[in-house]
C-alpha cells in the first residue's frame, strides 16, 4: 500500500480512492451557454457576463428577430435566435423566463432540451403592497417544475441571487457573490459551479438536491426587501468554505 491510499477494511487488500476535491471543477470555456429569455433583465445581464469572460452565448426568446436585437446591443460576439434554435445549439441552457410563462415555455421545447443541462434561475414570486413573497409551485420548486416537465434533461438551478443592475453595468468589474447551485448528480453540479467561477468575483457552491431549491428561490424575495431598505443590490457569501 502507498501513502496515497488507505484500506477499507482489514483483510481485504483493497483501497479507497482519495476524496475528490469539491474545488477541482471541469473546463466550461468552450461550451455554448443559451440563455432562454435573454431579452430579459436577468437573462441578458447573465449573458452579458458570460460574453465579457469569454463564452460563446446565444440568447433566445420568442421572438428571433428580438433575441438578434438585444445580441447586437450585447456585442461580445453573442448571437440571437428564437427559443428553440437558441436550445438545439447550445451545451447549457439557462432559464430565465419569467415565472408566469416558466412551464409552458419548457414544455414547448422539450425536445430541444433532450440531453442538454438546463440551469433553472427562475423565482417564483409575487407582489402586493407589502412587497415581494414567495409563491410555491405545485411541484415544490420552479426547478422541480422544470424537471418533472424536462425528463430527458439534465436539471439544474441556480443563479437566483443574482442583481440585473450589476450584471449589465459594464462598469462593474467584478461581482461580489456566491452562487447557490442544486443537483441530483455531482457531474452537472460541478459544470454549473464552474460555469459560475467564469464570471469575475463568483463562486459557485454546492446546495443541495432540487428538493432544496424552494427555499433558494424564495430567499430572493428576501433580498429584495434588504436592496430596498438599504438602496442595495445585495448578494449572499457562504462563510467557511
Amino acid at each position: 500500500m502507498t501513502a496515497s491510499t488507505e484500506s477499507t477494511g482489514p483483510g481485504t487488500g483493497t483501497t479507497k480512492a482519495p476524496a475528490k476535491d469539491p474545488w477541482d471543477l471541469p473546463d466550461v470555456s468552450g461550451l455554448v451557454v443559451g440563455v432562454l429569455g435573454g431579452t430579459g433583465d436577468q437573462g441578458r445581464g447573465l449573458a452579458y457576463r458570460l460574453a465579457r469572460a469569454g463564452q460563446q452565448v446565444i440568447i433566445g426568446s420568442r421572438a428571433a428577430e428580438r433575441a438578434r436585437t438585444a445580441a447586437a446591443e450585447l456585442g461580445l460576439g453573442v448571437e440571437g435566435a428564437d427559443n428553440a434554435e437558441c436550445a438545439r445549439r447550445s451545451d447549457i441552457v439557462i432559464v430565465a423566463v419569467p415565472w408566469e410563462g416558466h412551464g409552458a415555455t419548457l414544455e414547448a421545447l422539450r425536445e430541444e432540451l433532450t440531453g442538454k443541462l438546463v440551469v433553472d434561475c427562475v423565482n417564483p414570486l409575487g407582489f402586493d403592497k407589502q412587497g415581494a413573497y414567495a409563491l410555491k409551485p405545485e411541484e415544490g420548486s420552479a426547478a422541480q417544475q422544470a424537471a418533472a416537465l424536462l425528463p430527458e434533461s439534465r436539471v439544474t438551478a441556480a443563479f437566483h441571487h443574482l442583481s440585473a443592475v450589476l450584471l449589465s453595468d459594464p462598469e462593474v468589474e467584478e461581482i461580489d457573490t456566491d452562487v447557490m447551485v442544486l443537483g441530483e448528480k455531482r457531474a452537472d453540479t460541478d459544470l454549473v459551479q464552474a460555469l459560475a467561477a467564469r464570471i469575475p468575483g463568483m463562486r459557485g457552491v454546492f446546495a443541495g438536491r432540487l428538493r432544496n431549491a424552494h427555499q433558494v428561490e424564495s430567499l430572493v424575495a428576501n433580498l429584495i426587501s434588504t436592496n430596498r431598505r438599504y438602496k442595495a443590490h445585495a448578494g449572499l457569501r457562504v462563510t467557511d468554505v
